[in-house]
């Protein structure tokens, strides 16, 4: 029987000795392997980098963000010029995050009821509600690929009546907006709140998995908490989640944390990390970070990282990467930001490479002995 889901999943290849799963994404803007990387676009546009830039360091599948676009240039703006694959000019892929980390990230802005999210806008102090309809209406504006339901991602650490409370809100919202979206070209992930409290992540999972939605979500993994607890809330979370439909974790972009989370089954990942950093003028490679302003890069000839073959390092020095950096001239941020990108890609390649081999496990022992815990 084939599936009428607008984005479709299909399992290529399983790691023997982990949970682990080679896979392939179809969307309506083009297909993908998984598990794989999506760059942060939030304002339509990941920093820096034109759409060929992005695609050229091995991006298939980006991010951008509900609340942020509401807010500027507004959703209607960018429906009337073609949606959001056009007006930001890539052809492929996009998910957009529904707002929901918003009520955790501008707390002192927003007032949360049952209705939704009421914010204080960070440009002109204006207000903006976020129900979950609003929330599922502005994305079907904006066009994505994969719209997210609006959830209630609480700041940890909290109470366990504080958690459970935003997984029954989040549960709530989530039915509300199955009913709300309508666009048939669309798909529409649910998100799996709960803290590391496996009643909880497993209430709020198995309530979602019932609304039978496109994909799934893992959320409230990167709002504070420690890396023990992000690992048990995957080791209580994934393997509830249906075997058809693919798994994303939220916010979760270093590598060993990357590589931890395959081996439970996840798919899709994002983060600011990698392009953050880039601005920062700190590179990832495979044996460890590289600051490039640090003096010990002043006469070094060699590339940020040997064998890479992103931009940066085909064409530049770390001697004119920290110079670039020490002189504020924007080509340095752009650079790096192209070679973090281009690090992940290929690392999320050679995970997918490790499954197809069996040899995940192998991997993943290579990368902490380089990085690190």
């Amino acid at each position: 029987m084939v599936s009428t889901r607008p984005v479709r999943f299909t399992t290529l290849a399983r790691d023997p000795a982990t949970a682990a799963r080679l896979g392939r994404l179809e969307t309506p803007h083009g297909a993908l392997e998984t598990p794989a990387f999506m760059p942060v676009g939030t304002q339509a546009t990941v920093k820096g980098l034109t759409p060929d830039l992005v695609r050229e360091a091995g991006t298939r599948m980006l991010l951008a963000n509900t609340y942020h676009l509401a807010l500027r240039p507004g959703e209607e703006t960018v429906r009337a010029l073609g949606g959001l694959h056009a007006f930001m000019g890539w052809d492929g892929p996009i998910l957009t995050d529904s707002g929901g980390f918003q009520v955790f990230s501008m707390a002192d802005r927003s007032k949360i009821t049952d209705r939704g999210v009421t914010f204080r806008s960070h440009l002109d102090g204006r207000l903006l509600e976020l129900t979950p309809e609003r929330a599922v209406a502005i994305q079907e504006a904006l066009g994505p690929d994969v719209a997210m339901c609006l959830d209630h991602c609480p700041a940890l650490p909290a109470s366990r009546d504080e958690i459970a409370a935003a997984v029954d809100r989040t549960i709530a919202w989530a039915a509300r907006c199955r009913q709300a979206h309508s666009r048939p070209d669309q798909s529409l992930f649910g998100i799996v709140q709960g803290g590391s409290d496996e009643e909880l992540r497993g209430r709020c999972a198995e309530a979602l998995v019932a609304m039978d939605f496109d994909g799934y979500a893992v959320g409230g993994v990167s709002v504070g908490e420690s890396r023990e607890e992000v690992r048990k809330a995957l080791e209580v979370t994934t393997h509830r989640l249906p075997e058809d439909r693919p798994r994303y974790l939220m916010g979760v972009g270093r590598p060993q944390d990357m590589l931890a989370a395959v081996a439970t089954g996840i798919d899709l990942f994002d983060c600011v990390l990698p392009t953050r950093n880039g601005r920062n003028a700190t590179c990832f490679t495979a044996r460890g970070p590289v600051k490039l302003r640090n003096a010990a890069h002043v006469r070094d000839p060699g590339p940020i990282e040997e064998g890479c073959p992103c931009l940066a390092c085909r064409r530049f020095s770390r001697a004119y990467l920290r110079h670039l950096f020490n002189a504020r001239e924007m080509l340095g941020p752009i650079l790096a930001t192209i070679h973090n990108l281009a690090y992940l890609h290929r690392l999320t390649a050679s995970i997918r490479e490790a499954i197809a081999a069996g040899r995940l496990v192998q991997l993943h022992r290579e990368v902490l002995e380089a990085l690190g815990p």
